[in-house]
């Protein structure tokens, strides 16, 4: 392992300035991401910014009826709270899908959004990987692809984002606070992360030295709306998505009123899937509609040979908990 300094920030400011002020630089929260990347040799930052007991730890309401998480708030602590449980239960559902109970113990929210691909060939050292060496060339294209992307894809990267939060995030219109030199913004979670493009190293919009200081959850979505999250994988515990789905949909007099859906495990980004979004709009509700909407969002998939089953197991998947929504039965076509 590279030696490395380290110092526990005492303030959100102070980190900024420490990291900022050196390029080799890294914030330190739960590390249950970062610290396995140190001991693969992925990362050899020079300097470790512990942000650990920064006041970021708290769950509050909002003015307008919303919820501030701060980012250092554990997984399991999100999942177990009971306005998260209460108002937000899709973003429960999705934490608990998460990782181990002993990694959700350790994860922070800021460091979930923030974590980096399970691409086996990011991983290791040994094979070229243009998301770790930009310029490398993607071993994953050609290689095994099981876990990788069917959408927003680039010639230069195949990977995914293997957060299940942020999905859900993504489909509640959360919004990231971030802390940097010139000062505090906002981000919504649905632009945080970038597709690969030609800059797959750049996973999200984030410069140097900026600090995720808190998570904005918007009020509850209200009466008449149903959501859930579901993630299909290859086992039942402790594994990454294959797909999944974050859904929230309203019904009034058989017709599909409004909905939010964004999916995991397809692409480099929590998809938002805006395309069915559009097509459910006003839709009788059933399976045909529900069809067209994940055919309408999957329409520009593009599989690489090895995960092709993907775009079948999203359609599936998409209609399955729509229909789970809306009170149908029945089998999925």
């Amino acid at each position: 392992m590279k030696p490395f300094d380290y110092q526990r920030a005492t303030t959100p400011d102070g980190a900024v300035a420490l990291v900022s002020d050196r390029p080799g630089a890294v914030y330190l929260a739960g590390g249950t991401n970062l610290v396995d990347h140190l001991r693969l040799g992925i990362v050899g930052p020079d300097l470790l910014v512990d942000v650990n007991r920064l006041p970021l730890d708290e769950v509050g309401a909002t003015e307008d009826g919303g919820l501030r998480i701060g980012a250092n708030v554990r997984n399991s602590d999100l999942a177990a709270h009971p306005a998260i449980r209460r108002d937000y239960p899709m973003l429960a559902q999705a934490l608990l899908a998460g990782a181990s109970g002993q990694i959700r113990n350790a994860a922070t929210t800021a460091g979930n959004l923030l974590q980096r691909t399970r691409c086996v060939y990011f991983q290791d050292v040994t094979t070229p990987c243009n998301k770790r060496d930009p310029g490398s060339g993607c071993t994953a294209i050609g290689g095994y692809t099981r876990y990788h992307a069917i959408l927003g894809a680039s010639e230069h990267c195949i990977a995914v984002h293997p957060s299940d939060m942020a999905v859900a995030m993504v489909a509640l219109d959360a919004t990231v606070a971030v802390l940097g030199r010139n000062g505090e913004r906002s981000i919504p979670v649905e632009e945080l992360h970038r597709l690969p493009g030609d800059h797959p190293e750049r996973d999200t919009v984030l410069e140097h030295g900026d600090l995720i200081t808190a998570v904005v959850l918007p009020p509850p979505l209200g009466a008449g709306w149903r959501c859930t999250y579901r993630k299909v994988r290859d086992r039942a515990s402790y594994a990454f998505a294959l797909v999944s789905v974050a859904a929230a949909i309203r019904v009034e007099d058989g017709r599909v009123a409004d909905s939010r859906i964004s999916l995991g495990g397809v692409a480099h980004k929590p998809w938002r899937a805006v395309k069915a979004e559009d097509a459910l709009r006003g839709a009788v509700v059933g399976d045909e509609s529900f069809a067209a909407a994940a055919g309408a969002e999957l329409a520009a998939a593009s599989p690489v040979e090895g995960n092709e089953f993907k775009v079948p197991m999203a359609r599936r998947t998409i209609v399955s908990v729509l229909r789970e929504l809306a009170g149908q039965s029945g089998e999925s076509r």
